[in-house]
């Protein structure tokens, strides 16, 4: 499976799991994050499809979350971790 870091976007070389003070080789990044996880989800109740998981505020921090795991592949378009483009679409509807 090809893991991708949210932030630096480098391939990684772990498994399924990542451990929570578990790190990006690269960027140096927490990898047990929201944004790092096949059940992120964002417009999402708390932006979970995992029903079940508690409420996480910082999706780019670590967490303790017991149902993580790491997503295939890079994130899906429409799940930008800033907060320009959200900002941006929301401008373009009232452009004149």
């Amino acid at each position: 499976m090809k893991r991708i870091c949210h932030a630096c976007q480098k391939t990684l070389d772990i498994g399924d799991r990542a451990g929570r003070r578990e790190a990006c080789p690269f960027c140096g990044r927490d990898l047990h994050v929201c944004l790092n996880c096949r059940f992120y989800a964002p417009g999402a109740y708390n932006d979970c499809r995992e029903t079940q998981a508690e409420r996480v505020v910082e999706k780019d921090r670590s967490n303790f979350c017991d149902f993580f795991s790491f997503r295939d592949g890079p994130p899906q378009p429409g799940t930008e971790t800033g907060t320009a483009a959200p900002k941006d679409r929301l401008e373009s509807l009232f452009k004149k």
